[in-house]
């Protein structure tokens, strides 16, 4: 019976720890991704990014109405690329909630976006990512923004 309790113990806390290991992956593939971002990089960005991702914005409109927008991932990367160095662009995630199950995993990240040192908006990023050969890699990518009801 000891015995049984014990392996018991090991395969659990071996589940444990695996799972809190692919999280810290996933969550390195979502930091990456912003110090591109940040940088400019855009290389670096793609190292994390799937070659058909795909990302929308939802928000309400100054009407009240909801939108969703689709965009080109090319578009995203055009303007990291062609970005003027007097701007700064600050997107700081306030907090990860990170699930994995396999190959799949999503990140819940809340963000406040500032632009050259002045607040812009917040949201909340989701990111859904797809372990490809052993690296995550973004799949699909929707945020919200507002400008208003950010906890601050």
């Amino acid at each position: 019976m000891a015995r049984t309790i014990f392996y018991l113990f090991v395969l659990i806390t071996s589940t444990i720890y695996a799972q809190n290991d692919e999280q810290a992956e996933v969550k390195e593939a979502v930091d990456t991704f912003f110090e591109g971002f940040h940088k400019g990089d855009t290389t670096l960005m793609k190292s994390v990014i799937a070659d058909k991702i795909i990302m929308q914005t939802a928000y309400r409109n100054k009407e009240g109405k909801d939108i969703l927008v689709t965009d080109e991932p090319g578009k995203l990367i055009n303007a990291i690329a062609n970005r003027s160095d007097d701007q700064k662009w600050d997107e700081r995630l306030l907090d990860y909630s990170i699930q994995v199950d396999g190959n799949m995993a999503n990140a819940w990240t809340p963000y406040e976006f500032w632009f050259n040192g002045t607040f812009s908006h917040c949201g909340v990023n989701s990111f859904q990512l797809f372990k490809d050969g052993g690296q995550w890699k973004i799949i699909y990518l929707i945020d919200t923004r507002r400008k208003s009801t950010c906890d601050k």
